[in-house]
C-alpha cells in the first residue's frame, strides 16, 4: 500500500500548534507494514488545498487528509473534496444523524455552524466518529481512496483504530509486524550493541534490533514480520532481556516513577521526597502515576533554607557550617521528610542547578543525593553538567533509578552515570 498524508490548517503552519498526528498515524500503521510514502502541509486556503489532493492521489493507493471538517469558514476540507471530485456539496443524512445526536448528548440544539458538518460531496461516504462531531468523509479520485479526518488528536486516534486501519486490513496486504519495546536505564545504544555483539552473535537476520534514544530510558525494539513469528521473538526477547540485566526497567510504556512505584508495591513500602534543586519534580513524577498514593504520603520542597531549619528540621548551624549543598544537609533532609510523613523509604536532593550559584568546590551542576531508610540511609555526590532543566531531569531520573535499585536489592547506580560521582 501507498499512502499519502495531507496536513491542513493555517494554525499548523504558524507553529501555533505542534503536529503530533502524522506521528500517531505512523505509530499505528508501522505495525502492518505500512508507512507515509510522502507527507505534505497546506494552509486554510481552497485552491491550494485542492491542487494538493489532486496531485497527491496521483501516485497514492490511499491519501489521509488531516484537519479541516470542523464547523467554522476555515475548515475547507469538504468544499475541496466536492471541488476535485467534481460532486456538489449536499446535506448527508448520516452525518447529520450524528450531529443531532451528538448535540442533544450535550444538551443543546444543532446550530447552522455545526450544520455546515453535514455538508458533504454527494455520494461520499463517511466515517464513524465516536468522540467528535465531525464525521470522517470516504470517497475515490484518480483511484485513490481518500480518507478526510479530525484533526483533533483525541477523535483521530479512536477512528484511526476503530475505523480506518480495519478497513485498510481488508482493503491491502499486511505484513505482521510485531514489536516488544523495552525500556532501559543506565545504557547507551552504544554499549547495548557491544553487548549484543559480544554475546548474540547469532542474532537472526529475520530480527530487525533497533534503538530509539529519549532521556532518560532508551527504548530498545526488536522488531519482525510474519503471522507465526511470535515464538522466536519472544525467545530473543528473553536473551535482550537477559543481557540489559538490572538496567531493564519493563516492557513500554514503562518509565522510572512507574519502575519505581512498582517495586515500592511490591514490598509495600512508602515513599517520601524531599527536594531543594528539583522543586517537587520527583514528587511530581510519582504522582503522575495512576495508583501512587498507595506509595507516596507527601512531600516536602525545601527550595530555602527556611524551610529545610523550620519543617525539615536541618540545624541552622549546621547549613551555616557545611552549605545547603552538602551531605550532612541531604541526610538530615531526608531524616525530616520520614519524619513528617512515616514513609518508610526517602529520597532527598540538593545541588547547584545554575546557570548562577557555583563555586569552586561546588561547581553548576553537583547534587547530593540521599536515598533509603532511616537505619540505612545512603548518599551519593554527582556532577550533571547539563543545563538547567537537563539537570533537573537527570537528578529526578537518577534518584527514582536509585530507589528501585534500593529497594529491589540491585547494585547501585547505572554505568552510564558513574563517570558523574564525585
Amino acid at each position: 500500500m501507498k499512502l499519502n498524508l495531507l496536513l491542513t490548517g493555517n494554525e499548523l503552519m504558524a507553529g501555533d500548534i505542534i503536529d503530533s498526528n502524522s506521528a500517531m498515524i505512523a505509530e499505528q500503521i508501522k505495525h502492518f507494514g505500512w508507512r507515509i510514502n510522502k507527507k505534505v502541509a497546506v494552509g486554510d486556503e481552497l485552491a491550494m488545498l485542492c491542487e494538493e489532493i489532486d496531485q497527491l492521489c496521483i501516485d497514492a493507493d490511499v491519501l489521509i487528509i488531516n484537519g479541516g471538517l470542523g464547523p467554522t469558514v476555515d475548515d475547507l476540507t469538504a468544499v475541496a473534496l466536492a471541488k476535485v471530485t467534481n460532486a456538489d456539496i449536499t446535506e448527508h443524512p448520516l452525518a447529520l444523524a450524528h450531529l443531532h445526536q451528538w448535540c442533544s448528548s450535550r444538551g443543546f440544539a444543532l446550530n447552522a455552524s455545526n450544520h455546515k458538518q453535514a455538508m458533504l460531496p454527494k455520494n461520499c461516504e463517511i466515517i464513524a466518529n465516536s468522540r467528535g462531531s465531525a464525521v470522517g468523509i470516504q470517497l475515490k479520485h484518480r483511484n485513490c481512496l481518500i480518507m478526510a479526518t479530525p484533526g483533533v488528536p483525541s477523535e483521530l486516534k479512536p477512528m484511526l483504530a476503530n475505523e480506518i486501519i480495519p478497513q485498510l486490513e481488508q482493503l491491502f496486504h499486511s505484513d505482521h509486524i510485531q514489536t516488544i519495546r523495552l525500556g532501559v536505564f543506565g545504557l547507551g545504544e552504544s554499549s547495548i550493541q557491544e553487548l549484543v555483539n559480544e554475546h548474540l552473535a547469532d542474532w537472526p537476520d529475520d530480527i530487525e534490533l533497533g534503538f530509539r534514544a529519549s532521556m532518560p530510558v532508551l527504548e530498545v525494539k526488536l522488531t519482525t514480520r510474519g503471522a507465526h513469528s511470535d515464538a522466536k521473538l519472544q525467545l530473543w526477547r528473553e536473551k535482550v532481556e537477559n543481557l540489559m540485566g538490572d538496567h531493564l526497567l519493563g516492557e513500554f510504556p514503562i518509565n522510572l516513577p512507574s519502575a519505581a512505584i512498582n517495586a515500592l508495591k511490591q514490598h509495600n513500602l512508602q515513599i517520601c521526597t524531599a527536594e531543594s534543586c528539583t522543586g517537587g519534580l520527583i514528587a511530581s513524577q510519582l504522582t503522575s502515576i495512576a495508583g501512587a498514593s498507595q506509595v507516596f504520603p507527601g512531600a516536602i520542597i525545601s527550595y530555602s533554607n527556611a524551610v529545610k531549619a523550620n519543617i525539615l528540621k536541618v540545624p541552622e548551624a549546621l547549613l551555616a557550617q557545611e552549605g545547603a549543598v552538602s551531605e550532612a544537609v541531604v541526610k538530615k533532609m531526608a531524616l525530616g521528610a520520614l519524619d513528617c510523613t512515616g514513609a518508610n523509604i526517602a529520597i532527598a536532593v540538593t545541588g547547584v542547578a545554575g546557570p548562577d550559584g557555583g563555586s569552586d568546590d561546588k561547581p553548576v551542576g553537583t547534587v547530593w543525593i540521599a536515598w533509603g531508610s532511616a537505619e540505612n540511609l545512603k548518599t551519593q555526590r554527582f556532577h550533571l553538567p547539563f543545563e538547567r532543566n537537563g539537570f533537573q531531569n537527570w537528578v529526578a531520573a537518577l534518584s527514582l533509578d536509585l530507589v528501585r535499585r534500593y529497594v529491589l536489592g540491585l547494585p547501585e547506580g547505572p554505568d552510564l552515570l558513574k563517570r558523574y560521582r564525585r
